[in-house]
Parts: structure tokens; sequence; C-alpha cells
């Protein structure tokens, strides 16, 4: 993971700020470059308007320049990255043309007593995105990931280097992936195949069974404490009718240690 991506603006400038210290201490580990966006809104088209759409990328660029002044970067390269237009849109461009390995988003708050676990804009780049999102807790302090617990329904992978970024974490800080497979009702004989490079970086493994991932993930936290939860976005299970709404209530999931989604089957 050579370039990490992470959103300003989200939430109340505290979480924002904690996020983006999370995030720089978690690139020096993996030797990443961090991009820092926020977007700017392009005024409507007219022939004296490209100075001024200029000065407002410029303005933006200035702004985070100031907020990563304020940040330890630990010998990081931290770029300043003004994007035009919405996130949603904006982020998925830039993938194209620069390649982002991991994009580090959080509870997207303006209030810490907030119901939300993520907002609509969070939501939606989790939901619609390519790339793989480590969603972090609020105020949370980085700490090296020695343990990793993955839950599953099912052991095939299908996209082709899904597992990169689990494989990189385990690799730079020496740890362990106890895999949790969790059959649910809907639990087929083709679940019970593994891919090989998931059954290479596994350490231990668990079978459970639950009503949904959800339940059985809960269920097993307390036993493993790890440093992290990695979890496909997939198109069927808990997780798949989670982010149907681009908002997530607390009430229907929450994580207080970092979550990591990665790209599930098409």
């Amino acid at each position: 993971m050579k370039n990490i991506l992470v959103p300003l603006g989200l939430s109340e400038h505290s979480i924002s700020m904690a996020r983006l210290q999370y995030t720089i201490d978690f690139a020096k580990e993996l030797k990443a470059t961090v991009y820092v966006v926020e977007v700017f809104k392009e005024l409507p088209r007219s022939s004296s308007l490209p100075s001024v759409n200029k000065t407002l990328k410029e303005i933006t660029a200035s702004s985070i320049q100031e907020k990563v002044a304020k940040i330890d970067k630990k010998g990081v390269e931290v770029i300043a990255l003004p994007l035009e237009g919405e996130l949603l849109e904006a982020i998925p461009k830039f993938n194209l043309k620069h390649s982002i390995n991991l994009l580090v988003l959080g509870a997207e708050v303006k209030d810490i007593k907030d119901l939300y676990f993520l907002g609509a804009v969070s939501g939606s780049l989790v939901k619609n995105t390519e790339i793989p999102v480590l969603i972090i807790p609020q105020m949370y302090t980085f700490m090296p990931i020695k343990k990793t617990l993955m839950a599953v329904k099912s052991g095939i992978v299908k996209k082709k280097n899904a597992l990169t970024p689990v494989k990189e974490i385990l690799s730079t800080f020496g740890g362990d992936l106890k895999l949790l497979q969790v059959k649910t009702a809907n639990f087929l004989a083709e679940d019970s195949k593994f891919d090989k490079d998931l059954g290479e970086i596994t350490s231990s493994y668990k079978s459970s069974e639950n009503a949904t991932l959800f339940q059985g993930l809960l269920e097993h936290l307390n036993e493993s404490y790890p440093d992290l939860v990695c979890v496909f976005r997939r198109k069927r299970g808990f997780f798949a009718k989670l982010w149907e709404k681009d908002a997530i209530l607390k009430k229907d999931f929450d994580s207080r240690i970092p979550l990591l989604v990665l790209r599930g089957s098409d």
C-alpha cells in the first residue's frame, strides 16, 4: 500500500485531525504516501471564471497545508490534494490516474454524540468505490496491528488482489490472522472451499453458526481481542444489507477498533 488517501471535512475538526494523525502513523509503518483531500466547488462556467476556480483550488490547498502543519508527520510524505466537485465522484476519478491503495474513513459526525457510525458520504464511498477502506473509530490512537480477526461466510475470494491490503498489514507488523467462518441459513456447500491465498495467511480457524455474519463477529470479538477486524464487501449477506442505505446507524453496526473493508466478489 504505497498511496493512502484520507478526506478531511467530514467530521468535527478534532475527530478529523485525530484520524489524519492515525493515517500518518499507519503510513509510516508501511512506508506509504498520504494524500490529504478536501473538495472545492467549481463555479458556473464563464469566460472569466477559470482564474477564480484556480484561486479556489489554491485556497483549498492552503487550508489543507495549514491543518497538516499542526500534525506530527514523522517523516511521511504528506500531499495536500484539493479536488474539484463532490467526494463521491472526485476520489474514484483521482484513483483512476494515481492508483490509491487504501481509503481511510471514520465516523462522519459533527457531534461526538451522533447516532451514526458512518454518514451518507462515507457510507457511499465504502459502497461505491473499488478502493479498500479502513474505518477508524472516533479519536482512535494508532497501535501496531498484531492480531487481525477476519470474518467471512465464504472462503472463496473472487476479486484479484483483494487480499493485498491485509497481507501487507500482516507482513509489516508480523501479525497473525484468525479466520472466523460464520455459517448462516443460506450457507452453501461451495462456501466451505477456501482460496489458496487466504489459507496461506491464516494462523487459526474457527467456524460458528449464527443468523448473520455480524452476530458471529460480535460473539467472537471479546474472545479474540483483535487489533483489527477485516470483512469483505459482498453483494449478499449482512454487510451488503447494511450498506443498502448509505448512512449507517450505530444501533445497526459499530466498531471500537479499526475495520478493514476489502473488495468483495462481483
